[in-house]
């Protein structure tokens, strides 16, 4: 028989089963309280929007070239109305640096696969988005502490790069509201960002999956808007690729998302698109556009009173039943809350024992760190719990970690 592990490229040995994508089976079984899936809640789908849109594409002239191969840059309405929504957070720039593709993971594998060359450094926070790791794995980088309190220097960077054989070619981060802590860069951090990347002569990747889910707190500038206020009002003069997606405020299973970025970024990606799959379904892209454009505003204000409620409900039981030496993260927006418990639990075995005996499920933290460190960390998702699910969930999952407190300490 044929070996196939001699025969694979190198680069396979690195790519692993998401443990999210795994948990999310779980979702199937009724009996489970899953705070795991950070995904939206379908019942807040806009499914009449999408219906009409859809109906409004088969009854017109459009079907034909709805149904047809597109452009790889994407479909231009669409381009035209991300250009005119992220301007009111201070991104000036045109359609034509705009560049969609499907999902924002997509983004990140061809934003992996533009920059990174076997042994380079990628800087990301610790911890970081899985999919990200996931994404990057396949061109075999090495892996920095992305540090935004300014207290390593450029050359301490660039050693640590050189020791691992290549150089440092990106920084990557999720601004707001991050997956998985739920934790928002302020705006000093923003700035110190753009100071290291500018002295490291390196892009920055801000993933923006989550900007429009703030519920309380002032707004901050992108990353991005602060990077072409710097330069004149100039995108072209940038250094930051903002990636954002409809998936957390339309629908992901259209799997549609975009990245902005620089002209020279845009056209290397539409070759990379060229090659992979061509384009991304254009169907969608119009329905995505046809929905956006009627009532996006409607939709987010629709999904961010009902998260906020969500995210008020899981705080307020973490409160009433975590254990005094557990703590956990206070999110603005998002989806995401971070538990942090004493050294010695490891959250993987913690999951095993909930799902066996409290029928709760949650992702343990390890998977989102680069060097799978801190094992005694937790991401809870309240984005499809309802709050009486949340009480009791948050109930028995506190019950669990006090019993397991004492046998680590």
């Amino acid at each position: 028989m044929l070996d196939w592990e001699q025969i694979f490229a190198t680069r396979s040995s690195r790519m692993r089963a998401s443990e999210i994508r795994e948990l999310l089976k779980l979702l199937d079984q009724p009996d489970i309280i899953s705070f795991a899936g950070g995904i939206p809640d379908p019942a807040l789908f806009p499914d009449a929007a999408f219906k009409e849109a859809y109906s409004d594409i088969f009854s017109s002239a459009q079907v034909g070239s709805a149904l047809q191969y597109s452009v790889s840059e994407g479909y231009k309405p669409l381009r035209e109305w991300i250009a005119r929504d992220v301007a009111k957070i201070g991104i000036d720039c045109t359609p034509d640096n705009v560049f969609i593709t499907s999902g924002s993971q997509q983004a990140l594998d061809y934003l992996g696969k533009l920059f990174l060359s076997p042994k380079d450094t990628a800087l990301v926070t610790w911890p970081t988005y899985l999919g990200a790791l996931s994404a990057f794995n396949a061109y075999e980088p090495s892996y920095d502490k992305l540090s935004l309190n300014g207290n390593r220097t450029p050359e301490a960077y660039r050693e640590t790069a050189a020791k691992a054989g290549g150089s440092v070619k990106f920084a990557y981060l999720s601004s707001d509201f991050s997956n998985p802590t739920g934790e928002t860069v302020d705006r000093a951090g923003r700035e110190k960002l753009l100071q290291l990347a500018d002295e490291l002569d390196i892009a920055i990747l801000e993933d923006a999956a989550y900007q429009h889910l703030r519920y309380d707190g002032e707004a901050i500038p992108p990353i991005m808007a602060l990077d072409i206020a710097r330069n004149g009002g100039d995108i072209e003069k940038t250094r930051t690729i903002y990636s954002g997606s409809f998936s957390k405020t339309l629908a992901p299973g259209l799997r549609v998302g975009f990245v902005i970025a620089a002209m020279p970024v845009i056209r290397k990606l539409v070759l990379m698109k060229q090659a992979a799959d061509l384009h991304s379904s254009t169907i969608n892209q119009i329905a995505i556009e046809h929905v956006a454009s009627r009532g996006f505003d409607a939709q987010v204000a629709k999904i961010r009173s009902v998260y906020s409620k969500r995210r008020d409900a899981m705080l307020a039981a973490m409160d009433r039943y975590m254990p005094k030496n557990a703590s956990w993260t206070r999110p603005e927006g998002g989806m995401f809350v971070w538990v942090t418990l004493p050294e010695g639990i490891d959250g993987a075995e913690l999951l095993a024992k909930s799902i066996a005996t409290e029928k709760v499920a949650f992702v343990p933290g390890k998977a989102f760190y680069a060097d799978g460190s801190n094992a005694n960390t937790l991401r809870m998702s309240f984005s499809c719990a309802s709050e009486a699910m949340i009480e009791e969930g948050i109930k028995r999952l506190g019950r669990l970690i006090a019993n397991a407190i004492p046998a680590a300490a």
